[in-house]
């Protein structure tokens, strides 16, 4: 006997019972109600739901799938609006108001942006910001602008956003601040909340401490040393160069600080500017160590080692417990051959100077130099536990995994982190690029090298991206990346180098015949090898009065 659905049969009672249809089962996955609701709801009531669960994710902290659901529920409005400007009106009243509690399109670009920072991708978050109207940005919008401009080291964006926040609210301190800690004058910031003083009771007190804190950001010299020493030790090397800028144009005759801002701009391959800084400083004084330790970056960047060694050892001899100084001699006896002396060098560094990081790395360096893999993974552990784990730790440590085989995947994991932590810190991405390239992972290196120049450029990189754009037979683009990286730095050999690879590439025949020309100059060469031995020799003979041998 069969039964319709719903019917039952007990054949030893004889008798029928009716069971009720069972109903579909509800999703357990709460990302699935919006699909399971999406034919039981309007659109507008689409997008509401859109934006309440995504609320719900960011509540739970669950930033990447609150995203995803922001902007499923903008494409949701976008579509919505669409639909309203075709639909001719029906005259129904009752929709308006539906419309009117509609969430604000504005406030989800916000919530997404918050998202963005939540996850550290500044870029991302800036981006969406900037797909706001300028006039329906609220202030809360252009101070959220204004502090990611200012971390991005933008800061004309950052002063304008600053400004609009004043401007809607002149009692925002925390704009007020923003605009004098970007070297605005006191006087300018005063002008923009004169009218609320002087309507407010009991607000006389406001100009003063706008006076008090525009002493403290724009005119105490020593606090923009500070500053720039501390932009310096966390790795963040061009507001650490924009703040020694500041201090030095506050006083001409500022000294302190300045050997670690000369070898600065001599790593970034400025080396005009620093060697007219290095006069400058001369004349100011030449019994200071910082002249002739910004004189020796001059040499070391120009590989004239020998005379960066001197001029080290004079700077020590002036003030022994000059950090930059031993590094200076440090490096320029590693890059002679001569490890064990410049070993000495940097621990004596890390005794004077236990919290920065770059002495522990010319110490690894060396190890490295020497083949002491095993000293040199102890050194970076040590460094990794005691000044924990952030960028430069992890990729310094990195570094040295990527001196043995068998910790290759333990540097990617580190690197990873580094980058996580940092998309936009030189080393890790340098690092990190090197690895792709013995994986002959080419597309993804360039695709990690072009997020790394979105928001600055960089010699390396540029460098770098043509090596991989070779790779991969983009060779016009590569040669457009090296022109970039001697732009950058005119002595950058490797970026010549690469250059001059692809021209002759291209042009076999005149290859050839500069090399029968190269034959012909040979004794030239020589000579020239020659001079170099001998100006080695020279500077050497007076290592008799070195400071630390």
């Amino acid at each position: 006997l069969q039964l319709p659905p719903g019917l039952g049969f007990s054949s030893s009672r004889c008798f029928f019972f009716f069971s009720p249809p069972t109903p579909p089962p509800l999703p357990r996955d709460r990302d699935l109600l919006p699909l399971f609701f999406s034919e039981l709801f309007s659109p507008s009531q689409k997008y509401q739901l859109l934006v309440y669960h995504a609320d719900s994710l960011f509540h739970d902290k669950e930033y990447r799938n609150a995203v995803s659901k922001y902007t499923m529920a903008l494409q949701q409005k976008k579509a919505l609006s669409k639909t309203s400007k075709v639909r001719p009106s029906t005259g129904n009243s009752a929709s308006t108001p539906q419309s009117q509690c509609l969430p604000s399109e504005i406030e989800v670009k916000y919530k997404m942006a918050e998202c963005y920072t939540m996850l550290k991708l500044d870029k991302d978050a800036i981006a969406v910001l900037d797909g706001i109207p300028s006039r329906q940005r609220t202030p809360k919008i252009n101070m959220m602008l204004a502090n990611l401009y200012r971390k991005a080291g933008q800061e004309r964006p950052s002063v304008t956003s600053y400004k609009e926040v004043l401007r809607q609210c002149p009692l925002a301190l925390d704009a007020i601040l923003g605009l004098l800690s970007l070297s605005v004058k006191g006087a300018e910031v005063a002008s923009m909340t004169m009218n609320v003083i002087q309507t407010v009771p009991n607000l006389d007190w406001l100009s003063v401490w706008i006076k008090a804190y525009a002493f403290v950001h724009t005119d105490n010299v020593d606090l923009l040393g500070s500053l720039a020493d501390l932009y310096f030790r966390a790795g963040d090397s061009k507001n650490s160069v924009l703040k020694f800028e500041q201090a030095q144009m506050l006083d001409p005759y500022l000294i302190k600080g300045m050997d670690v801002y000369g070898y600065l701009l001599a790593r970034e391959g400025r080396l005009e500017d620093v060697e007219n800084l290095g006069c400058r400083l001369f004349n100011i004084s030449d019994q200071h160590a910082e002249p002739w330790v910004v004189s020796g970056c001059h040499s070391f960047y120009s590989k004239r080692y020998s005379r960066a060694l001197y001029l080290g050892a004079k700077a020590i001899q002036l003030n022994s417990n000059s950090v930059q100084a031993l590094l200076l001699k440090g490096a320029a006896l590693r890059n002679m051959g001569r490890v064990q002396e410049a070993i000495i060098h940097f621990r004596e560094a890390i005794r004077l100077a236990p919290c920065r990081l770059d002495c522990y790395e010319g110490l690894i360096e060396c190890y490295l130099a020497s083949n002491s893999i095993r000293e040199a993974m102890v050194m970076a552990n040590n460094v990794y536990k005691t000044l924990g784990a952030n960028a430069q730790t992890l990729t310094l440590l990195a570094t040295v995994c990527l001196e043995d085989p068998v910790t290759q995947e333990k540097a990617k994991t580190l690197l990873d982190k580094a980058l996580a932590q940092r998309p936009d810190y030189v080393k890790a991405v340098v690092k990190k690029a090197e690895l792709l390239s013995r994986e002959q992972k080419y597309e993804d290196g360039i695709a990690l090298l072009r997020n790394a120049l979105a928001n600055q450029s960089d010699c390396v990189l540029h460098r770098i991206l043509g090596d991989f754009l070779v790779a991969v037979n983009e060779y016009q683009e590569a040669m457009d990346q090296y022109s970039i990286a001697l732009s950058l730095d005119p002595n950058d050999q490797k970026s010549l180098e690469g250059m001059q690879k692809m021209e002759k590439e291209e042009s076999p025949t005149d290859a050839t015949q500069e090399e029968d020309v190269d034959d012909m100059e040979g004794s030239g060469e020589e000579g020239d090898l020659e001079g170099s031995d001998s100006e080695a020799a020279q500077w050497a003979d007076q290592e008799q009065w070195f400071g630390m041998q």
